[in-house]
């Protein structure tokens, strides 16, 4: 731990999500995992939240390690409530920073959709775009599937309908009618 206060290091978030979870784990909702993410990570995610020190910036790893904090711990940690979506903002603009810096030079498939995946959370289609865009570039046909259908969400709607009971946002009659379709909910 870096300090007495429960305070992570960027190898050991980067270290609980490549070396002790499966692939399988990292997109489903397993209420064990949940808890795991909050007992371990949400010290960190809260203390970033409020300033990221230079070392989770110092390296294409740690950069990493930030947009998964942010992006990814908190869909674990917070899940079903608002505060999943809390920190989407930093992710991306973490996410942004991490390529003005190169910082997807160099890191494995794997590593490198979860330095992008910001951009297919946002509700921005200029967003959307460049996460179509990056995951073509990526080379992996599962990941680029994901970001288009994203992108076509937010083309269609503006926003993620299978958000709007979570952050209190009224439906359209669109939206309900697409989320009763299988395999609307990401």
């Amino acid at each position: 731990m870096a300090d007495t206060a429960g305070i992570c290091t960027p190898e050991e978030v980067l270290s609980f999500w490549f070396d002790e979870l499966q692939p399988q784990d990292w997109f489903k909702s397993h209420p064990e995992l949940d808890s795991r993410c909050e007992q371990r990570f949400r010290a960190t995610h809260l203390e970033l939240a409020r300033a990221v020190p230079a070392e989770w910036r110092a390296t294409a790893k740690s950069r990493l390690a930030t947009v998964i904090l942010f992006d990814q711990m908190p869909r674990n940690m917070y899940r079903g409530t608002p505060l999943a979506f809390a920190t989407d903002g930093l992710a991306l603009r973490e996410a942004i920073l991490a390529l003005q810096a190169g910082a997807d030079i160099g890191l494995s498939v794997d590593q490198r959709s979860f330095l992008y995946l910001p951009f297919e959370h946002s509700e921005n289609l200029v967003d959307q775009a460049r996460s179509v865009t990056l995951f073509t570039d990526l080379g992996d046909a599962r990941h680029l599937d994901y970001a288009i259908r994203h992108c076509e969400v937010i083309r269609q709607f503006g926003r993620f309908p299978h958000r709007n009971t979570i952050l209190g946002r009224v439906s359209t009659p669109a939206e309900v009618t697409f989320l009763a379709q299988p395999g609307a909910r990401f």
